[in-house]
């Protein structure tokens, strides 16, 4: 039995031994590997049974690891490092730039406000900028009103009624226009009386030139007429008067609700 059972053994380490080469093509890729012998040295049955085999699969990186950077080493990582400083330095400087350029447009808008107040207070200050006579309408319309009567009952002049003119002149002017009013119609009335003549004046058109609280200055234009009464019945037919237009600047003064004439003013006339 026992001879039975080593000549089996026997056929099967012989079997073993024909089967190794092959079995080392076979393997492909795969490492062979043994324990506690030497692979160049040749095998005996004694130590047969202690060779094992085993497969080593021979793995290389994909490129799915190196693009992940998984083999990048410590030089990548502080590359990675360093661009992370760059930026946050470039975002530091940008934040300075800013608050720099908002601190300076501050400055700037205060400078400007404190310039226009100054400007606007002196600008109110001055007396030309005083001027209401295109803002008021009312008050304007009023001197308009009250000046235009006022140079027509002044510059009319009637032979036969010389106190309407007196009392005009009494009642309309205030001031220096007094002295300068009798001054213009002293020779007129001188003439007008020989001529027993009537004087006519009529304002067309009339502008409010600047109102300065209650003084103000009124351009006037005005037409005038001169008509004799003291000519022969024929030479009255030929007699159609005399007509001129007259232009000149009154300054008026608001004296109790009245708009009285201080100053006359006919062009150096």
């Amino acid at each position: 039995m026992s001879s039975t059972r080593h000549h089996i053994n026997h056929q099967r380490r012989r079997q073993a031994r024909a089967d190794r080469p092959d079995a080392a093509v076979d393997a492909g890729p795969l490492a062979t590997v043994t324990a506690g012998t030497d692979t160049a040295a040749k095998p005996s049955p004694t130590n047969e049974g202690a060779r094992r085999f085993v497969r080593v699969p021979l793995r290389s990186p994909t490129p799915a690891d190196t693009a992940r950077g998984e083999d990048s080493g410590p030089e990548s990582d502080a590359s990675a490092t360093a661009d992370e400083h760059t930026k946050a330095a470039r975002r530091s400087r940008r934040t300075l730039c800013l608050v720099g350029a908002l601190c300076v447009l501050t400055l700037l808008l205060g400078g400007f406000a404190g310039w226009a107040h100054a400007r606007a207070g002196t600008l109110r200050d001055q007396p030309a900028r005083q001027n209401t006579a295109l803002t008021d309408v009312s008050a304007t319309s009023e001197i308009k009103g009250q000046t235009s009567r006022a140079v027509a009952a002044l510059f009319s002049y009637d032979h036969a009624h010389p106190g309407t003119f007196d009392d005009a002149a009494r009642k309309l002017l205030t001031g220096k226009a007094v002295t300068q009013h009798r001054d213009l119609f002293a020779a007129v009335r001188d003439r007008a009386d020989q001529q027993k003549a009537v004087i006519t004046t009529t304002v067309t058109d009339s502008g409010v030139e600047r109102i300065d609280g209650d003084r103000a200055r009124v351009l006037v234009y005005a037409d005038q007429s001169s008509v004799s009464t003291a000519a022969a019945k024929k030479d009255k037919a030929d007699d159609q008067g005399t007509y001129a237009g007259a232009m000149f600047a009154v300054d008026v003064v608001r004296r109790d609700g009245r708009w009285l004439v201080s100053g006359i003013d006919t062009f150096g006339r």
